[in-house]
């Protein structure tokens, strides 16, 4: 019986393990605060005493407490604790009946029944991934079941067909892996080493590289106008600009030019793609900054640095890359040829034995994936063309990691490696200056990548190499919902194995609050068309609103959704850091007030724009031009005989604006329709403008229009002739009303560009 009850204080032991420290008070740094419980209880003991000591038997000596199990669960033995110092003389209860003898707690006798066993241990939550120093590399096993769980979990969230994703360190190949498949009906699994996915703008990097060993060669000078290594026929048009476009300008996107990209950057007809340099010829854009000022990302400008190392190089740019970067490191399923017929003018198609293997791309439509034609891109090939594996990719960081070099192979040489880590801007921190053409992306723990990210309308990539972890991550995906999956992959991949957990999210600023006004506003984006039809969409789509909440955080609602931030540092400094994460923003602010803002990834700026030129003024002007056309019809049949009577101006002046209301209601479903595809991006891209585009936009015109003959004839209409033969004050005023109505509707769609269906 004695050996039970010891096994019960034993178990009892582990239990109050934390309590029993601080109760022996000749071991503990302090005395024990008194229990609330013990106080209430009059008479009970204070502390747990020894069975012996309840019990003493002068004939028999005393037993030993059970000193191992207490020594196991980390505190002192009860015997340890006598020997040093014996407890405070407290009263025995009466005596009680010998058998079972009951068990104690620091509060007092337990009750006799049965004893119950020892209360369950919490469940503990599986260990994270231990952390690592920059100098440590991870272990291959954690890092696939890491990165397993982020994609199995984005996949099926998110409605991502298929992905692969690459990691290398210190040399090696740490994981290469496909997710999902590259065809469906039949299922075409993805195969990490043989599956092709469209990387996008990650083929610039490639475009860079040419470009640095052009430098190297000294064919190429970075500072000198870029019309120096073009054909005639390509040569950039001063347009206005003083300065020169220099090659320097295209590597961080400062060139100045307007960004287009409807109807031309993707074809699905191959019939329509053209060669390189009759693309840049019929495309040009207009240039809308001065070199430098601003860097805003250019498609355009990608293609003209590789227009101009193939012209420099005496190669056209497929082979140059082929020979000049592919071949040596042994890409042999990287191309940035495309699967087609053979067509003079053209570079020649793919290799056969890599076409049954690139995979297909898909929308998700909300009940299943629908496979879209191939995306044709070889007219910008230097800026968009390559299809490439993760296990080419692979081979592809660790030259970028090694310095230009891999295997034997050198790729360029040092300086230009240091040029890949060097920005050509000097932006906030936080903002990509380009280093040389590469992106530069601030990573979780205060470390630092360099790479690019690729998209495409079906396939997102991302590619980051993090020189001080000596580490690269790669992601591609073949599905257009995958675009935040490969954007916060590397982030969670660092975050996790090497940056220390932070508070988030991070406060608010109450001075913010005060200051809203300095911020709040709607901003328009530089990356956009600046004219015509294009540029009408993109100053309804590519807007941002910046509000403050009331506990002092600056919220951006834009296409990429909504996101928070809080001030880094003084508020006239502009800076701001994403509430959770470690995304930036950087305001430019001018007498307390923020002009325009920085995204992170430096591809373009926001600038804060008059209230004149926001979608919901367009959008309350289009809903009073609405009303008003409905009434102007509905009072055809609905006037009394006294208000049919007009003189001669009034009946013109009313047909005019009857033709009008018809004009604009037609305008508007027309434009109804269009928007009821903007939802696919490559309906939009291949059938722009679109029949009912420009039909509506001609429509609007003609109808903007006739409103200068209505507002011409306005006088005549109020002085009107005999009042038997005017119309009525009340009809006189809902003339003019409707007058004034299409007059501001109509400056507003002039001013933003949709007045203009020859001009797409």
């Amino acid at each position: 019986m004695r050996s039970t009850v010891f096994a019960v204080l034993a178990a009892l032991a582990l239990v109050v393990a934390p309590w029993a420290g601080a109760l022996a008070q000749d071991e503990a740094p302090k005395p024990a605060p008194k229990s609330a419980a013990a106080g209430a209880a009059a008479g009970l003991p204070r502390k747990p005493i020894p069975y012996t000591r309840l019990n003493a038997k002068p004939a028999k000596p005393k037993p030993k407490p059970a000193e191992g199990a207490a020594a196991a669960s980390g505190a002192p033995s009860a015997a340890g604790a006598a020997a040093a110092k014996p407890p405070p003389v407290v009263a025995a209860p009466a005596p009680r009946t010998p058998a079972p003898q009951p068990a104690y707690d620091e509060f007092g006798p337990l009750p006799q029944a049965k004893p119950a066993p020892p209360p369950p241990q919490p469940v503990q939550p599986p260990a994270r991934a231990q952390r690592l120093a920059s100098g440590q590399a991870m272990a291959p096993a954690e890092l696939e079941a890491f990165v397993d769980g982020v994609m199995k979990d984005a996949m099926g969230r998110e409605h991502i067909a298929g992905a692969a994703v690459s990691v290398v360190q210190n040399g090696q190949l740490v994981m290469k892996k496909g997710y999902g498949f590259a065809g469906l009906n039949p299922d075409r699994p993805v195969d990490p080493d043989r599956t092709l996915f469209r990387i996008g703008s990650i083929s610039k990097t490639f475009t860079w590289i040419a470009v640095m060993k052009e430098v190297e060669a000294g064919r190429i000078r970075l500072n000198q106008p870029v019309n120096l290594y073009l054909p005639e026929k390509a040569q950039v048009k001063d347009q206005g600009y003083d300065q020169p476009v220099r090659v320097a300008n295209l590597m961080d996107h400062s060139a100045g030019f307007e960004d287009r990209a409807l109807g031309q950057l993707f074809e699905r007809d191959f019939d329509r793609v053209r060669p390189l340099d009759l693309y840049l010829r019929q495309e040009r854009p207009r240039r809308v900054h001065a070199p430098g000022v601003v860097s805003s990302y250019s498609n355009y400008g990608a293609a003209l640095a590789g227009e101009a190392v193939a012209w420099t190089s005496g190669k056209p740019y497929e082979r140059l890359v082929e020979d000049e970067i592919l071949n040596p490191l042994g890409m042999g399923h990287t191309s940035f040829r495309e699967p087609h017929p053979v067509k003079a003018g053209l570079p020649a198609p793919m290799p056969a034995g890599l076409t049954g293997d690139v995979s297909d791309g898909y929308r998700w439509t909300g009940i299943g994936f629908h496979r879209r034609p191939y995306e044709f891109i070889e007219q910008i090939a230097p800026a968009g063309a390559g299809s490439s594996t993760a296990g080419d990719m692979a081979k592809y960081m660790l030259m970028m990691l090694g310095g230009g070099q891999l295997n034997g192979a050198t790729i360029y040489g040092p300086t230009t490696a240091e040029a890949f880590r060097t920005p050509l801007r000097k932006t906030p921190v936080g903002i990509n200056g380009w280093a040389h053409g590469l992106m530069v992306f601030d990573l979780p723990g205060g470390h630092r990548g360099y790479g690019h990210g690729g998209a495409t309308l079906s396939f997102f990539s991302n590619m980051v190499v993090v020189p001080d972890l000596n580490l690269g991550i790669f992601v591609t995906t073949n599905t257009d919902t995958a675009r935040p999956l490969v954007n916060r992959l590397p982030d969670r991949i660092v975050q996790h194995f090497y940056a220390p957990p932070e508070p988030f999210p991070r406060a608010g600023s109450p001075e913010l609050v005060g200051r809203a006004g300095d911020f709040e506003g709607y901003y328009l984006t530089t990356r956009r068309a600046y004219s015509g039809l294009e540029g009408f969409v993109d100053q309804l789509t590519g807007g941002a609103k910046v509000s403050i909440t009331h506990d002092g955080r600056l919220v951006t609602r834009d296409q990429g959704g909504v996101k928070t931030w809080s001030p880094e540092g003084p508020l006239d400094d502009g800076r701001f850091i994403a509430s959770q994460g470690e995304e930036r923003l950087a305001f430019d602010v001018a007498d307390g007030q923020a002009r325009a803002f920085h995204v992170a990834s430096g591809t373009m700026a926001y600038e804060r724009i008059s209230l004149w030129r926001q979608p919901n003024m367009l959008m309350l002007l289009a809903a009073l031009t609405a009303v008003a056309a409905v009434a102007t019809l509905a009072g055809v049949p609905l006037r009394n005989r006294r208000e049919f009577r007009q003189n001669q101006i009034q009946s013109r002046a009313s047909l005019v604006q009857t033709i009008q209301a018809v004009l604009w209601l037609t305008s508007f479903g027309l434009f109804s329709l269009f928007l009821g595809k903007i939802g696919d991006a490559a309906a939009v891209m291949y059938s722009w403008p679109g029949f009912s585009m420009v039909v509506a936009s001609a429509a609007a015109l003609v109808s903007a229009g006739l409103t200068a003959t209505t507002l011409l004839a306005l006088p005549a209409v109020w002085r009107g002739g005999r009042r038997v033969d005017s119309w009525t004050q009340l009809r006189k005023a809902g003339f003019t009303v409707t007058v004034l109505v299409y007059l501001a509707f109509s400056v507003e769609l002039a001013v933003l560009g949709a007045l203009s269906p020859w001009n797409t």
